[in-house]
């Protein structure tokens, strides 16, 4: 299968180890004619990850998204959700025809508050059996340090999910498979909000003790969310028999639960960084210009409210930190009134 690769930040620069370090050679769309021309030079992106080193053999840098895609059976998406439309929209509409598209997108396009699944079909025909996603816990900092890592693959094919998954799997990652496509996207959205509540917390000096609090209430309102959507297995400690005797996976697994453990706890989680700069008395537009990265979770707070209209879900906590970071509420005022949801 050949992999093409779109975006050149710290995930999918983390993506394009795990894929070279296989042994696949990787068509690898880099907006950034200067990072292109360092990474043939150095052998490593200079922005993103500069400690990982590229058998350059493997790589065929390109400043063409539509190249890309055409040279490629197997679309690794990993630009910032925010940027995914303006990266898409000189690509002819029947390019993705016949593509797999793996998503690594934790995010919902806010021009259009579509999932990427739904923004490709609606844009370019694409059809949902071809549509996959590799979802975390997984820094990419903790990749390029080849640290042991969980990533969970989603798609309606089994069988094609766990080919893809084949090429990610290495000594330093597992992989997992599972079917919840939408799911898994709606977890990771979610769970990029909570860590920016997460990390409001510490900017206002709570303790441990709050934040173990706040998390468990918001892992409870993110699995409110995900039923109200129509999603199933989610109960913990409810597994499905499998032939292979391993646990089915349920809301406690690593996509979902854990997933939202690493982002409010990790010091590597951009989205509690700029949540507790948010905490600490920044502005949001100066906290997005001291992160100099995409905190996911801020364009997904709106997103999610929006979508909520529809959903009708119980998510006061979420509603918060959309109004923190949408509507100038006071940080230390609207964490006073979540204290008053917590239980």
């Amino acid at each position: 299968m050949r992999f093409g690769v779109i975006g050149s930040g710290s995930w999918a620069t983390a993506l394009a180890k795990i894929l070279t370090d296989n042994g696949n050679p990787i068509q690898w769309w880099i907006r950034n004619e200067t990072t292109i021309r360092h990474l043939k030079a150095r052998h490593h992106n200079p922005q993103y990850l500069s400690s990982v080193y590229f058998d350059t053999g493997l790589l065929h840098l390109n400043g063409s998204v539509s190249e890309v895609v055409a040279a490629s059976d197997c679309l690794v998406m990993a630009v910032p959700s925010a940027f995914m439309a303006a990266t898409l929209e000189r690509v002819d509409k029947g390019a993705f025809r016949g593509k797999k598209v793996l998503s690594a997108i934790k995010g919902i396009l806010p021009d259009s508050n579509l999932l990427l699944n739904e923004y490709l079909e609606r844009e370019f025909g694409s059809v949902a059996d071809d549509y996959f996603t590799v979802m975390g816990p997984c820094h990419a900092e903790e990749v390029a340090a080849e640290k042991l890592s969980y990533l969970t693959f989603s798609g309606q094919d089994e069988e094609a999910t766990r080919g893809i998954a084949a090429s990610f799997s290495t000594e330093y990652l597992n992989t997992v498979v599972n079917r919840d496509v939408y799911g898994v996207q709606f977890a990771a959205i979610l769970k990029n909000i909570y860590a920016l509540g997460a990390g409001m917390a510490h900017g206002l000096e709570y303790g441990d003790n709050f934040l173990s609090v706040l998390i468990a209430n918001c892992a409870d309102e993110m699995a409110g969310f995900l039923r109200k959507l129509g999603i199933h297995h989610i109960e913990v400690g409810v597994h499905t028999p499998r032939e292979d005797h391993r646990k089915s996976a349920n809301y406690a697994a690593s996509v979902y639960l854990g997933d939202l453990l690493v982002t409010c706890y990790s010091l590597y989680s951009r989205n509690r960084t700029f949540g507790n700069m948010i905490g600490k008395g920044y502005s949001v537009k100066a906290a997005q210009l001291e992160l100099s990265m995409v905190a996911e979770g801020y364009n997904a707070s709106k997103c999610i409210y929006l979508k909520n209209k529809e959903i009708k879900a119980d998510i006061p906590i979420a509603e918060m930190i959309y109004r923190i970071l949408w509507e100038n509420v006071n940080v230390r005022v609207g964490m006073k009134q979540i204290e008053a949801y917590l239980v």
